[in-house]
């Protein structure tokens, strides 16, 4: 009897893969990674005969680029985190 108490216990207490801290930063990395491609968006030209050169602005070749990639690893941060790690006892 008491071990089937115990397995309804631990079934009852299961806890998330991650914790609020570990969502916090996938929050952030989610908004870096949408504010990357805004600023990519956009440069072209309404009609196809006419070259617009501003699809090669510094904000669209290297900015957004970049926010793109430091939204994932922000994720990947994210993901490894672990905000146990860290509490004293």
């Amino acid at each position: 009897m008491g071990e089937k108490k115990r397995r309804e216990e631990e079934v009852g207490m299961q806890e998330f893969i991650f914790h609020r801290k570990n969502y916090k930063f996938m929050l952030i990395g989610i908004a870096v990674i949408a504010l990357g491609f805004i600023l990519m968006a956009g440069g072209g030209s309404d009609d196809p005969n006419v070259f617009n050169p501003e699809i090669y602005s510094w904000r669209r070749i290297r900015l957004a680029p970049a926010l793109v990639l430091i939204g994932f690893a922000i994720e990947v941060y994210a993901i490894l985190l672990n905000p146990d790690s860290k509490k004293e006892n």
